[in-house]
C-alpha cells in the first residue's frame, strides 16, 4: 500500500505498483483502514473489568501492569509458569511478533498451543507430495489454459488473483469452479461441479481413474519425478465415476467433462480453497487433488501448477512452519507446547501438571473463531485472570479481565513476508499511536521491568523507540545481504532464491526427492494411508453420524468478500456495503421446513444453536445451510457455536467445516 499522511493523519490508502502482485488496486478491506484506526470504537486506554459486571473502566497503564505482574509473580511461583496459557494468532503478522515468546520464555515458560485454524492439512499435504509449500508467482496463472478453483471462491476471497485468472480467460483459457455454492467466481466458469461436502477426494480419484484408462497421463513426467504410480495406479482401479458419483453426488457425466480437460487441456493451474482442507478427512483429499498434475506433468512448468500457498517469503522461519504446525517431540522444558489450537476449549479444561490459571490473548479473536464456542467459553470463564491485547472489544476482549489497547499495523514499522505472494516488504510507521496506545513491544518490556528481568530495557530484546526498532529489523535482516531497510524502502524486493515458476529445477525436498503419491512419512508421522484413499468425513449422512434425521444438513461457513474472519464487519464502511448474517437455503430444503425467504431461522446441532434471517439461494446445493463465518457473538450467526473440537487427519489442524445441523422457522422477519 501507499499511505498518504496530511497533518498527522492518514487521509487515503493507494495500491503500491512495486507489488506486481496487488497493483491492480487496495480492497475494500484495505480501504476501511482508514476508519479502523481512527474508529470511535478503538480501545485507546487499558481496561479493567469492574468486578461482578460486564463493564470495563479506564484504568492506567501502571495499574494494568502492576496487577497483571503480580499474577504472573504469584503463578510463577505456585503453580509454575506453564500454569499461563499464551495464544497468539494471526490477526497480524511480521518479524516482531517473535518479540511475544521471547518474554515469555524470559519469564520462565508458559503453555502454548500447537495447530493452526486456518490450512494446515493443506500445508502439510503438500509438503508431503512436493516437499514445499511454494507456489508460481500470481500472475503466471494467466499463462494457464485450463484453471480449476477447486473449493475457491477467489471473486470474493483473492480479488487480486482474478485480474490474472481473467487474463487467461480473456485469452482463451476455461475455467473450472468446484464448489457446493454457485459463487461469483463461477459466473465465468465453463462447467460448475457441486459435491457434497466433505467429498472432493472421492471426485479426484475418479478422475485420475478416467485419466489413466484413457492414457491420459504424462508417463515421461512420472518416470523422471513421481513416485508410486504404480500403487496410486491400482488403487485408483475400482475408483470409477459410478462409485465416485453415488459418493458425491456429482453426475457421471461432469465427472467425464473434468477428466476430459484435464487430460486434452494443457499448462493447468489448480488452485485449492482452505474450506475443503478443514474436514476430519482434508489432507488425504488435497493429496488426491495434487495427484492430478502429479500424473499429467502439470508442475514445473510456466501456466501450470498448484496455487495454495507461497512460503518463499518466510525467510525469518528457521523452518517453513510459521504457524507452530508441529509440537516438538520433546518439549525444551520451558515453553510447554501441549494445546491443540482445533481442540482449544477442551484442551484448555483437560490440561493439568500444572492446570491453567491465567491467558494472555493478543492478534486473535478464539472465542468466536475457534470450534466449539462453548466450550473455549468455559475453558476462558474458569480462569483467574484473562488478557486481552486488541483493537476492539471483540468478543474475546469482552471475556476479558484485562485489556490492553493493541496498535495498528501504521503506528510501528516491520518487515513482513505473505502467503501469496513471495515479496518481503518494509511496513512502515506512517503515524504515532493514538491515545494510550503501545506496541507490544513497549508492552511487554515494560511488563518485564516489573518481573525483574534483566533483559526488559535491552533494545536488542524489547525495541521501543523508532531508532530500536529499525536496528532490531536492521539485523533481522543480516542473514540476507541483498535485503536491508534502505532497499525495502524503496519498495517491495523478491524474496531471496525465490522462483517465478515453482519447481521449475524439478527438485521436490520429499524423503525420495520426487513427487510422493506414495509416502511413507504419512503413514509414519500421521497414520494416514501412504496413498491419498478417501474416506468420509466424521460427520456423515453415509456414516450415520449424527442421525441424518436429526441433523441432516451440512453446515458451510466460508469466507466472505468484505472480511476476515472476524475482523472489519465492526467498521461502518463495511457494514454499509455488507449483509447481516444470514442463513443460506436451497428453496426445496426451505419447503420441507416450512421456511420462507426473510424468515428468521434456527440453526442447531447438539452443541449450540444461533439465530439469524433466511435466504433462499437456487446456486446452492440441496442438503446444504450456508453462513458466514467471522459474525461476532452480539452481531449474531457465530457459527462456531455449532462447531467440533476436531483435528484433521494431518497437520493438526481444524475440522471445523466438518458440522451437520438442522434449520427450523422461529418467527416472521
Amino acid at each position: 500500500m501507499q499511505v498518504h499522511v496530511e497533518d498527522g493523519r492518514i487521509r487515503r490508502i493507494e495500491p503500491h505498483s512495486g507489488n506486481r502482485a496487488t497493483a491492480g488496486g487496495v480492497c475494500l478491506k484495505g480501504l476501511s483502514y482508514v476508519e479502523r484506526v481512527y474508529s470511535p470504537d478503538r480501545i485507546l486506554h487499558p481496561l479493567k473489568r469492574v468486578p461482578g459486571t460486564a463493564d470495563f473502566e479506564r484504568v492506567s497503564w501502571d495499574e494494568a501492569l502492576t496487577a497483571i505482574a503480580d499474577k504472573l509473580v504469584e503463578l510463577k511461583a505456585d503453580p509454575g509458569p506453564q500454569s499461563v496459557l499464551y495464544y497468539s494468532a494471526s490477526g497480524s503478522k511480521g518479524t516482531l511478533n517473535r518479540i511475544g515468546l521471547d518474554f515469555w520464555r524470559l519469564y520462565g515458560g508458559c503453555t502454548t498451543t500447537y495447530g493452526d485454524l486456518c490450512w494446515p492439512a493443506g500445508l502439510e499435504a503438500t509438503r508431503l507430495t512436493l516437499g514445499d509449500n511454494k507456489h508460481s508467482a500470481p500472475w503466471d496463472i494467466a499463462n494457464a489454459r485450463l484453471i480449476v478453483l477447486w473449493g475457491k471462491n477467489a471473486a470474493e476471497t483473492n480479488i487480486h488473483q482474478m485480474v490474472f485468472i481473467d487474463q487467461a480467460l480473456d485469452a482463451g483459457a476455461k475455467m473450472v469452479v468446484i464448489d457446493p455454492r454457485r459463487t461469483e467466481s463461477a459466473e465465468r466458469a465453463t462447467l460448475l461441479v457441486q459435491p457434497r461436502p466433505g467429498t472432493d477426494g472421492a471426485l479426484a480419484l475418479a478422475v485420475a481413474h478416467l485419466l489413466i484408462k484413457a492414457d491420459q497421463v504424462d508417463h515421461d513426467f512420472i518416470d523422471r519425478h513421481v513416485l508410486g504410480f504404480p500403487a496410486f495406479a491400482a488403487m485408483v482401479d475400482d475408483f470409477t465415476p459410478e462409485r465416485a458419483t453415488e459418493i458425491t453426488e456429482v453426475p457421471v457425466r461432469y465427472i467425464h467433462r473434468l477428466a476430459e480437460y484435464f487430460g486434452t487441456i494443457e499448462p493447468v493451474t489448480v488452485s485449492p480453497g482452505y474450506g475443503m482442507q478443514r474436514f476430519t478427512n482434508s489432507g488425504q483429499t488435497m493429496r488426491a487433488i495434487l495427484a492430478l498434475l502429479a500424473i499429467t506433468g502439470n508442475i514445473g512448468r510456466p501456466g501450470a501448477g498448484w496455487v495454495y500457498a507461497n512460503l518463499q517469503s518466510h525467510i525469518f522461519d528457521a523452518v517453513r512452519d510459521p504457524i507452530g504446525l508441529y509440537p516438538p517431540e520433546k518439549p525444551d522444558g520451558v515453553v510447554r507446547v501441549s494445546i491443540s489450537t482445533a481442540r482449544l476449549g477442551p484442551a484448555m479444561l483437560e490440561t493439568q501438571d500444572p492446570p491453567l490459571r491465567m491467558a494472555w490473548v493478543e492478534r486473535g479473536n478464539p472465542i468466536t473463531q475457534n470450534p466449539e464456542t462453548n466450550t473455549v467459553l468455559e475453558a476462558f470463564r474458569a480462569l483467574e485472570l484473562r488478557v486481552v491485547v486488541d483493537q476492539f472489544l471483540t468478543d474475546t476482549a469482552r471475556e476479558a479481565d484485562i485489556v490492553l489497547p493493541a496498535k495498528t499495523m501504521f503506528e510501528q514499522s516491520d518487515v513482513i513476508g505473505a502467503y501469496w505472494h513471495s515479496y518481503i516488504q518494509l511496513k512502515q510507521k506512517v503515524i504515532e499511536p493514538p491515545g494510550d496506545v503501545k506496541p507490544e513491544s513497549e508492552i511487554y518490556g515494560l511488563l518485564g521491568q516489573r518481573l525483574g528481568l534483566p533483559e526488559a530495557q535491552n533494545p536488542e530484546v524489547f525495541p521501543v523507540s523508532d531508532a530500536e526498532v529499525e536496528a532490531y529489523l536492521e539485523k533481522a535482516l543480516e542473514p540476507f545481504p541483498e535485503l536491508t531497510l534502505d532497499r525495502l524502502r524503496e519498495g517491495p524486493q523478491p524474496a531471496p532464491s525465490q522462483q517465478e515458476v515453482a519447481f521449475s529445477d524439478f527438485r521436490f525436498l520429499t524423503l525420495s526427492g520426487r513427487i510422493e503419491l506414495e509416502s511413507r512419512e504419512a503413514a509414519e508421522r500421521w497414520g494416514a494411508d501412504p496413498l491419498p484413499v478417501y474416506t468420509e468425513p466424521v460427520e456423515s449422512a453415509r456414516r450415520g453420524v449424527p442421525d441424518p434425521d436429526v441433523f441432516p444438513l451440512y453446515l458451510l461457513t466460508p469466507n466472505t468478500k468484505n472480511s476476515i474472519h472476524s475482523q472489519f464487519n465492526n467498521l461502518k464502511m463495511i457494514r454499509q456495503l455488507s449483509d447481516e448474517p444470514l442463513a443460506y437455503i436451497h428453496p426445496d430444503d426451505a419447503a420441507r421446513r416450512g421456511i420462507r425467504d426473510g424468515q428468521w431461522v434456527r440453526v442447531f446441532n447438539d452443541r449450540g444453536e444461533f439465530e439469524l434471517e433466511a435466504r433462499l439461494d437456487n446456486g446452492l446445493k440441496a442438503g446444504c445451510v450456508c453462513v458466514t463465518n467471522g459474525w461476532w457473538i452480539s452481531e449474531g450467526g457465530t457459527v462456531n457455536l455449532c462447531s467440533a473440537a476436531r483435528e484433521t487427519d494431518m497437520g493438526y489442524g481444524a475440522a471445523f467445516h466438518d458440522v451437520r445441523v438442522e434449520v427450523e422457522a422461529v418467527s416472521d422477519a
